[in-house]
């Protein structure tokens, strides 16, 4: 375990930084000033205790898929929440980011893409996680936001005799592609704008940049398929709208 002289610059910059964000959010007023200092807070003592534990399990099969079950579920939970809080959500998010974590995960590891290890299984399985649960909340949210702001387009087309599903097609076709941009956008600037952290950290554990590139690119692959099984059928499934949606806070 390090000594507090090794860790007190650590704590030293990121309690800068958290200050530094905190300030600038109160002097410009914004909601909820306090919510990126408490995120990070909460993520600092998450990572401390998901490393404590980790270093003894990282090998079991059985804790590792352990690991990864609370991880989902926590993702399938804070999504919902950010969507709108119920039980149809619940089940609704969690069958979709499962059905695309579960297929995405399964071609990988079929293929040998990436070897089927406990290690390796956490390692992505943890990537494509957070990454469906960002990806979940985008088309959720943009969705009904979108749905609320042409909901008289969406009267008309009612009232012309479509479907509810007809009436917000197109929507949801511009929301799928919309909670999809920044994943895309991550993968086209990648080597070029952003060393992705899987790349970084498996350069850093001693593996060769080539074998890094080649984990790197499965994990942004298998970060845009999951993704976009998530958000199509989460879409699918929200888009027969008959009533305007509520506004999201």
């Amino acid at each position: 375990m390090p000594g507090l002289a090794e860790v007190l610059p650590t704590f030293l910059g990121v309690g800068v930084l958290m200050a530094a964000t905190l300030a600038l959010l109160l002097v410009f007023r914004t909601p909820h000033p306090f919510a990126p200092a408490l995120a990070i807070l909460r993520g600092a003592v998450q990572l401390a205790a998901i490393s404590f534990v980790l270093g003894g399990v990282i090998t079991s099969p059985l804790w590792v898929a352990a690991a990864l079950l609370v991880m989902f579920a926590v993702a399938a939970i804070s999504a919902t929440r950010r969507i709108g809080w119920s039980l149809p959500h619940l089940g609704l998010v969690s069958g979709s980011m499962a059905a695309g974590i579960g297929v995405t995960l399964a071609v990988i590891f079929a293929t040998g893409a990436i070897a089927f290890t406990p290690r390796y299984a956490l390692a992505i399985g943890g990537i494509v996680i957070g990454n469906g649960m960002t990806i979940a909340v985008l088309a959720g949210r943009r969705f009904k936001e979108s749905v609320y702001e042409h909901w008289e387009e969406v009267e008309g087309w009612l009232a012309l005799g479509a479907s509810p599903r007809q009436a917000t097609l197109d929507l949801a076709r511009r929301t799928v592609y919309s909670a999809l941009i920044p994943s895309t956008d991550q993968t086209k600037t990648t080597g070029l704008v952003t060393l992705p952290g899987a790349f970084v950290g498996a350069i850093f554990g001693g593996v060769s940049p080539f074998e890094a590139g080649r984990f790197q690119i499965v994990v942004l692959a298998a970060i845009m398929a999951a993704g976009a099984m998530t958000a199509v059928m989460i879409i699918g499934i929200l888009a027969p709208m008959r009533v305007r949606p509520a506004t999201l806070r």
